[in-house]
């Protein structure tokens, strides 16, 4: 049935009787791509009734359907005329795995991060009044979503704005991992009582409430969406569904296959190579340290698993470990507040994930150095990735943040040595911008005392290359080809990219080169190597910056972004070949 589904009005022509049979279709059919190709499993499986009831009851793209986070779009690109990109292997990549409305018209947004339906629902509701037109809105927020602020936000203005919204809250009790905060005690108890309770906050809210436990059953959804499918006051519709369902090891452990690598159908095992990373190590010393120091605690936003906090080792940690749910700005807030009280938090974050604390960063954390520690991952090439989760502009933002120190590791020896560095003092605010590939470091042999003071690890002359971070394996393979052309580049690790070492660079760099090359995995605009142009601008020395100009608004392949960057060892080398007087 699922190849017949052109588009939502194939859909509604097959017999609602046999609408499971082809919801069984579906949940075979993302089972197999994922177990082939990787991808987020659980939460799409849990949302096949619910989509496929939207698409039977609505009328999209005239009606509008707004999904809160992309990884649920799976089952609604199947349904829109995208079938085969989840029943053909050799389409599996004609489609991202995230909502795009380059790719379809069915896709109203970029979606890449959560909370943000409501808030998008109840602008298009608004256009929609203003114009005097007459299709419905409906917006999907998941429960763990409901933990970010702006969720509250747009339920607000929601209730203010009314009209004909319906708000379907997809309940399945989990977020990424478990949900956290007060307000899952509400919905607990409007599970518990089949939506009765007096105790409601939707309806305090001033929204109209329905409950729907049988979220898994598609003729119950498709009634239930009927009967609010007209609404004429902004509606939620709590639907009750099991993330993971349909299949055992997804339902049992849903955060294991929140997003997974390709895994064995049968048994579950997910196919991964046992490689140390930098969640393993984050982990090791975190665990070491809070059992150690009293007043550090480890901080999550709803995404524990890449700083190596599983379900096992967060109930470990006790109260040395707080998920805040999905909700960075209350998270930056929140550990600037600790550590103005004399905590050491730690908080672990995703790059792409932090542009949503940006005033925090600034106002609440930075501005009156409140020593607090930030371990920013993904900004390099290999991360999320995509145009929604890459962190590129990580070094932009935090880079240009008065008062906060932001240092980028080139090692294991070195990212453990800021580790200790950031907790212990107590004057500054600091990031870490966790690496990808892990590796030891030129110089350092163990954990010796940290300098904010840029290092030489290659001394040479002519030509200096400073690489930030992640990049720096790379700037090797550079200096060891320039070799082959009997030049011997000056290779540096500037540490901190917040702020120059103007003294270093004045000692260092100016007086024996004539040519500077700075490379990082990073947006260049307003990046790092920027900042050593404008320094040395109305100096008699050449710079050039590599970083990354094309691709930041599409999905791409990192050694295909590398490229088309011109960060490669041939590009960069024959810059340097062409643009130095030997």
């Amino acid at each position: 049935m699922l190849n017949q589904i052109k588009n939502p009005k194939d859909l509604k022509k097959i017999e609602k009787e046999k609408l499971p049979e082809l919801c069984q279709e579906i949940r075979t059919t993302l089972i197999q791509k994922i177990s082939t190709k990787g991808g987020h499993l659980s939460s799409n499986l849990g949302i096949v009734e619910l989509t496929t009831a939207l698409h039977y009851v609505f009328e999209a793209p005239s009606d509008k359907i707004v999904f809160d986070v992309s990884h649920q779009t799976y089952v609604h690109k199947m349904l829109t005329g995208r079938a085969q990109a989840f029943t053909d292997a050799e389409h599996y990549t004609d489609v991202n795995g995230f909502s795009n409305p380059a790719e379809s018209e069915y896709d109203l947004f970029t979606m890449g991060h959560t909370s943000t339906s409501l808030s998008l629902a109840c602008g298009l509701a608004k256009a929609r009044d203003l114009l005097k037109q007459k299709h419905h809105v409906v917006a999907i927020i998941g429960d763990g979503s409901l933990s970010g602020g702006q969720a509250y936000e747009g339920l607000n203005n929601i209730a203010e704005q009314g009209g004909n919204i319906v708000i379907i809250v997809n309940d399945n009790e989990m977020s990424i991992a478990e949900n956290h905060g007060g307000y899952y005690q509400n919905l607990a108890k409007l599970r518990a009582s089949n939506g009765t309770t007096n105790d409601n906050l939707f309806r305090a809210l001033g929204l109209d409430y329905v409950y729907e436990p049988n979220g898994n059953d598609v003729q119950a959804v498709i009634k239930t969406l009927q009967q609010v499918k007209n609404c004429t006051r902004p509606t939620v519709v709590h639907i009750h569904t099991v993330k993971g369902y349909g299949y055992a090891p997804a339902s049992t452990t849903p955060e294991n296959y929140h997003y997974c690598a390709p895994f064995d159908i049968a048994t579950g095992e997910v196919k991964t190579v046992n490689t140390i990373n930098y969640g393993q190590i984050t982990y090791e010393y975190l665990s070491q340290r809070i059992a150690q120091d009293a007043a550090a605690f480890v901080v999550s936003a709803a995404n524990p698993k890449p700083i190596g906090f599983t379900a096992a080792r967060r109930q470990e940690a006790g109260k040395q470990f707080v998920d805040v749910g999905i909700a960075e700005e209350h998270a930056v807030a929140f550990i600037a507040g600790a550590a103005k009280g004399g905590a050491h938090p730690i908080f672990g974050v995703q790059g792409s994930f932090l542009q949503r604390s940006f005033d925090q960063l600034h106002q609440d954390l930075a501005l009156d150095n409140n020593p607090a520690t930030l371990l920013v991952l993904g900004g390099h090439v290999h991360g999320m990735g995509g145009s929604t989760h890459n962190g590129f502009y990580d070094i932009v933002q935090l880079g240009n943040i008065p008062n906060l120190i932001y240092l980028a590791p080139i090692s294991k020896q070195q990212y453990l040595q800021m580790l200790d560095w950031a907790i212990d003092q107590k004057e500054h605010s600091v990031a870490i911008r966790v690496p990808d590939r892990v590796i030891d470091d030129p110089i350092i042999s163990d954990k010796k005392t940290f300098t904010l003071s840029s290092r030489i690890i290659n001394q040479g002359q002519d030509v200096a290359i400073i690489a930030v971070g992640s990049i720096f394996p790379l700037a090797q393979q550079i200096v060891a080809n320039l070799q082959k052309h009997n030049i011997n580049a000056t290779l540096i690790d500037p540490v901190c990219v917040s702020a120059l070492d103007t003294e270093f660079i004045n000692k260092n760099i100016i007086p024996h080169h004539q040519l500077i090359i700075t490379m990082e995995e990073g947006a260049l605009a307003g990046g790092f190597g920027q900042k050593i142009a404008s320094y040395l601008g109305d100096r008699d020395i050449k710079v050039h910056n590599f970083g990354l100009t094309v691709g930041l608004t599409k999905d791409f392949k990192p050694d295909e972004l590398l490229q088309q960057n011109g960060l490669t060892v041939e590009k960069i080398t024959n810059y340097i070949l062409d643009n130095i007087t030997k």
